[in-house]
């Protein structure tokens, strides 16, 4: 059964036009905001008929903000949650559109570089779960090989029915990786996403890897290795494995998005379903079997002819490099020509000489992500000790680091940093001791007996994860913006769990009283029958009526009666005892609920949203207690005077309809803590906060 939220969404929805009329919504602290294809199509009177909906404003020719009160962002969680919504919607980005790039992370100094690790991050997050379960299921097969129940690099010929089962259930995930990230490249980079997944599965069909029969053998860069290339077209094309590689899909796709892009200017409307993907198709499936996959596969034999060179010239150098390059060739599958380097190492010289020194980027790798997970655990951030948790017993006994890098490393900058130093002190131990592998095995725990010397193995990946855990535990990883908003997320949740138990509680507590009768306490009233109420300003400035005000929305007083404010100063205080309802990340405006019941909305400035927080600094936090004359907000009267926005502060009684009258007094000077706002109650009405119950 819908909630009556979801309710009133749908009916807002239905009244705009629908789904297919929206380009773009967000929300600000009391209103929906709409951008529509067709303004014509919304029926202002029968939206104004739902009592959640306290007013409409038409803006410009495409925009619409329906009023909605400080529980706007119930109702946009529930819109967002309708067909066809979820593409459209946008905190804060008015003018994002399906389709378009875009960059939703914390900004540095170098956008690009954060737009990248956000790419890679958005394109792995949503296959972690399925890596993760995966790398459990290789973790448990690991644990049976080093029990001695069955081997686990053992040919699938010779492996039970059960064991070819269990690794079939690990590398459904693994093999088809490049399928999974080409689609959700596509997505965040803003292309059809089935398309993308559509263009790397073709190297997967039985027709595609059927090639290899009549294909003929060429020598790779790689001694002892060999490639199959057949003629296509009159042009020879490798045929490769491309299971687990994901270079080719993630630039298929990158090429995708301009490609669809291109095409969408050119093709009509009314027929780009059908010939956008099928030129897309036409195009991108023979470009990258012909030159994208073999130009990863080139790269791969580059830095292996590389690795070569470094080793024949020094192989302490060669333990340094290689934990030092490998946190930047796993994200984007470049490691896998390694591991042919690794078998015919092993088959040529009887042991190899890149499995030892990558021990030491794996361990280090597992050490973030440990440190990740002690402060997870401090702060009670659950999604992500989950993540490290499952990260780290991946890596530690499976010697897995795809669920490390893609749920940790790749989604947060400062990982590196710490990452790094911890590659560069175990490749040193690393080189001291000339680490050797004698097998071709997953570095983890429990493969340390396939290392020599095994204690210089040992002592580096324990110095590489050690390195990296302190760093990480010490500097944490993220940056303090990042931190600073998931321990505000955090406490906010915690706060919100807490006001339910105590709403529980209360309720309790009431029906207990009520049960008392004649006997009981009478409860707190806020504002008696027709008792009259000042309430205070909470900045110095001027107070004008709010009729005057040049938002529509405001000066009609459909988010509640009041009075305006020009500042002349640059700080919000409370105007008396009351507890913070709510209060926006950017820092325009705070949500109170005064002792007495009075709903009060402090607005600094219009459309002051759009600023994202730059000129405004908060002091309290949602749920919090305040008393009267404690600080709530800063704000920087020049930084909204220079993006061009009035910094006219609007204080508004939110539940007015709960009050017989609510009268704003203009005031050419006022101070803070001066009435401005007269609310009187209705007759016979009583406002209880808190009830107790006495004994007999």
């Amino acid at each position: 059964m819908a909630t009556k939220t979801a309710k009133t969404s749908q009916h807002i929805l239905k009244e705009i036009g629908g789904a297919d009329n929206v380009t773009s919504l967000t929300h600000c602290a009391t209103r929906l905001r709409f951008q529509l294809a067709d303004q014509g199509k919304v029926d202002v009177d029968a939206l104004e008929k739902d009592p959640a909906v306290l007013g409409v404003v038409k803006q410009g020719a495409t925009g619409l903000q329906v009023i909605m009160g400080g529980g706007v962002a119930e109702y946009y969680h529930d819109l967002t949650l309708e067909p066809g919504m979820s593409a459209v919607a946008g905190d804060g980005d008015e003018n994002k559109a399906p389709g378009k790039k875009e960059y939703s992370g914390v900004r540095s100094k170098y956008s690009w570089v954060d737009y990248c690790f956000e790419f890679l991050s958005d394109t792995f997050r949503p296959v972690l779960w399925a890596l993760l379960g995966a790398s459990l299921i290789i973790t448990i097969l690991v644990l049976l090989d080093t029990a001695g129940v069955q081997e686990f690099r053992a040919p699938m010929e010779e492996q039970p029915p059960t064991f070819q089962f269990m690794h079939a259930m690990w590398r459904s995930v693994f093999y088809f990786l490049p399928v999974f990230v080409g689609a959700t490249a596509a997505k965040k980079l803003g292309a059809n996403e089935w398309v993308g997944a559509a263009i790397p599965a073709a190297l997967f069909t039985p027709e595609f890897m059927g090639m290899k029969e009549t294909a003929r053998e060429v020598a790779t860069a790689v001694e002892g290795e060999t490639a199959f290339v057949t003629d296509v077209f009159g042009l020879p094309m490798v045929i490769q494995d491309y299971g687990g590689q994901v270079f080719p899909p993630i630039f298929a796709a990158i090429l995708l998005f301009f490609l669809e892009k291109g095409l969408k200017k050119i093709i009509p409307g009314a027929v780009q379903m059908v010939f956008v993907p099928f030129i897309s198709l036409l195009i991108m499936i023979p470009l990258t079997a012909f030159v994208v996959g073999p130009f990863g596969i080139g790269i791969g034999n580059a830095i292996a002819n590389f690795l070569y060179a470094v080793n024949d010239f020094s192989p302490f150098v060669l333990a340094i490099v290689i934990p030092l390059l490998y946190p930047f060739l796993v994200p984007m599958g470049l490691h896998w020509p390694l591991n042919a380097i690794m078998i015919v190492n092993l088959n040529t010289l009887g042991y190899d000489f890149i499995q030892g020194p990558m021990g030491a980027w794996n361990f280090a790798c597992f050490g973030v992500v440990t440190g990740v997970m002690i402060i997870s655990m401090k702060e009670g951030n659950r999604a992500m000790r989950q993540v490290s948790a499952g990260g780290m017993f991946a890596g530690l006994l499976g010697g897995i680091s795809e669920p490390s890098l893609y749920g940790v490393l790749l989604r947060f900058r400062k990982t590196y940093f710490r990452l790094l130093p911890g590659c560069l002190a175990g490749g040193i131990v690393m080189g001291i001791f000339n680490v050797k592998a004698y097998a071709f095995v997953f570095t983890s725990l429990l493969t340390i007996p396939a290392m020599e010397p095994a204690s210089g193995y040992s002592l580096g990946i324990a110095v590489a994860f050690f390195t990296s855990l302190i760093l990480t535990v010490v500097l944490d990883y993220r940056s303090k913006e990042e931190r600073d908003e998931v321990r505000a997320q955090i406490a906010a949740e915690r706060a919100a769990a807490n006001e339910a138990e105590e709403e529980r509680i209360d309720a309790a507590a009431a029906t207990a009283a009520g049960s008392v009768g004649a006997a009981g306490a009478a409860t707190k009233a806020a504002l008696v029958s027709g008792a009259v109420t000042d309430i205070p300003s909470p900045m110095d400035g001027k107070a004008i009526d709010l009729s005057k005000v040049a938002d529509d929305a405001f000066a009609s007083g459909a988010l509640g009666k009041g009075i305006a404010i020009e500042p002349t100063g640059d700080t919000v205080y409370a105007p008396a005892d009351a507890k913070v309802l709510t209060i926006q990340k950017t820092g325009h405006a705070v949500g109170l609920r005064l002792d007495n019941g009075v709903d009060l909305l402090i607005h600094v400035g219009i459309d002051t949203v759009k600023m994202e927080g730059k000129g405004f600094e908060t002091h309290v936090e949602k749920k919090q207690m305040v008393k009267k004359g404690d600080k709530l907000i800063t704000f920087d009267t020049d930084a909204i005077a220079k993006a061009g926005y009035p910094a006219t502060t609007m204080v508004l009684v939110s539940n007015t309809k709960k009050f017989a009258d609510v009268v704003g007094s203009p005031n050419d000077k006022v101070l803070a803590g001066e009435p401005v706002i007269t609310v009187t109650a209705k007759e016979e009405a009583i406002t209880a906060v808190g009830s107790t119950a006495a004994t007999s």
